[in-house]
Formats: structure tokens, sequence, C-alpha cells
């Protein structure tokens, strides 16, 4: 196989290009917090549809935003290092399309998740208490409070929980990674030690199943992540089945 193309740092265009839009975003969501006391989390963040924060267009603005620095730099970290590879195989947009797919299927899978929750909660709620959210649960929100009663908390955290993060399509990136090079040695980082990139796949699956089941209420979104291993998982085979090539 020829080696990456050369570059800045070996990036290829479309890694490079999400790279510097996903720190653009970061700075800009710190600047605009600072200038005008504006959170952009909230306004480009994943909202859930039954909250008055959605918008349909944070079903994509979302996978560019971020919670924190670390947030961001593992996403990119992993983007750099499995994302050049698989680009460099498909082509940009084919690796485009892929990247988005998995960020968007992420999210789909995600809202089920949170609907569930939000059924169980307007099934225990009573109408005095569901008001009460409605009328204050933004405001208290937006100021670090939550409601004492577990109920109205609840609730309060599903309509106005931003969620961020190009995880689930990182996440997407991994599988394929661990489908198109199962035997690629890598190195974790923790703990450091080598392992088929096949195993690493099924064993960050067994992670996040793990962690869905026992985390439900986690701020990491892990139905998410597996969403967005999912949709990379039956892209990748759609793909095989309709292409002359490999994927």
């Amino acid at each position: 196989m020829a080696a990456l193309p050369r570059g800045f740092m070996g990036l290829t265009p479309v890694v490079k290009n999400l790279i510097m839009i996903n720190l653009f975003m970061f700075l800009a969501t710190i600047t605009v917090q600072n200038v005008a006391e504006i959170r952009l989390s909230q306004v480009l963040g994943l909202h859930f549809p039954a909250s008055e924060m959605f918008r349909p267009y944070q079903t994509v603005t979302h996978i560019f935003m971020h919670g924190g620095f670390a947030h961001l730099f593992m996403n990119m970290f992993v983007l750099f290092m499995f994302g050049r590879m698989l680009e460099y195989v498909w082509g940009p947009k084919r690796f485009f399309t892929f990247y988005m797919v998995c960020g968007l299927g992420a999210a789909l899978v995600h809202l089920g998740v949170i609907a569930i929750q939000y059924n169980r909660v307007m099934a225990e709620i009573t109408p005095v208490q569901l008001q009460g959210v409605l009328d204050h649960g933004r405001d208290y929100f937006n100021n670090n409070m939550v409601f004492s009663d577990p109920v109205m908390k609840r609730l309060q955290l599903i309509l106005y929980t931003p969620t961020v993060g190009a995880s689930g399509a990182i996440f997407g990136l991994l599988m394929a990674y661990g489908m198109l090079f199962p035997n690629t040695q890598i190195m974790l980082l923790f703990p450091p030690i080598p392992m088929k990139a096949k195993y690493f796949v099924l064993a960050l699956i067994g992670l996040e199943l793990y962690l869905a089941v026992t985390r439900p209420g986690s701020n990491i979104a892990h139905a998410a992540h597996l969403g967005g291993m999912l949709f990379g998982y039956l892209l990748l085979r759609i793909w095989k089945k309709t292409s002359k090539t490999l994927y």
C-alpha cells in the first residue's frame, strides 16, 4: 500500500477541515460566552424534540460542538490517528459521508433512548410538577440549579441538557478501522498495551454496552457511541454489497 499523502502532519483534506472546524467552534464557544454571555452549546447543542430549546439544525451542529478541551482533544486525536487512513482508502467524499452518517445515526439512537426516559417521567409526573418544570426549569438550568424533587429534576435534565460532541462519528470511525484493518496492531493509551484492531473494537463495544446499561443517567452518551458504531457497521455492509471494491 502506498504511503499516506504528505502535508501538514500527514493530514488528509477532510480530516484537516474537520479538526479546524471543531477547533474553531470550541474557540467560538469560549469567546461568545465571555463577550456576549451566550452559551453556544445551548443554541447549537442537540436538545430533545419535546424541549422548547430544540431546533432541527441541532441534529447537525451538535456534532461540531464539545463540552470542554479534554472532550475535544480526545475526539480530534482519534480522528487524526484513524481518520487519515480511512479517508486515504475511501477518498474525501465517501469518508465525509461515513462520518456524517455515523454522527447523525448516533444522534438518532441517543434521542430514542431519551424518548424512553421521557415517556417514563411523563407517566410519573403530576400536572403541577410538570407546569413547574415548564415555568422554571430552563432558568434554573441556566443558573446551574436543579429541582430537588427527583421526578422534576429528571424531566428538567431531559428537556434542557444539550448533547454535544463528535463522539458518535468517532466511534463509527473506530468500528470502520477495526473492520477494514482487523489485524493491525494499535497501541492503547490506557493501559499502554498493543492490541489488534478487531479485538479493540469488540472490547469497546462490550464496554459501551456495559456502561449504557449500568449508567443510564451518566453525562456521557454511551447509547450515542453505540449508535455511531451501529450505523457505521450498517453503512459498511451496504457499501460492500453495492461496490466493486472492498468498501
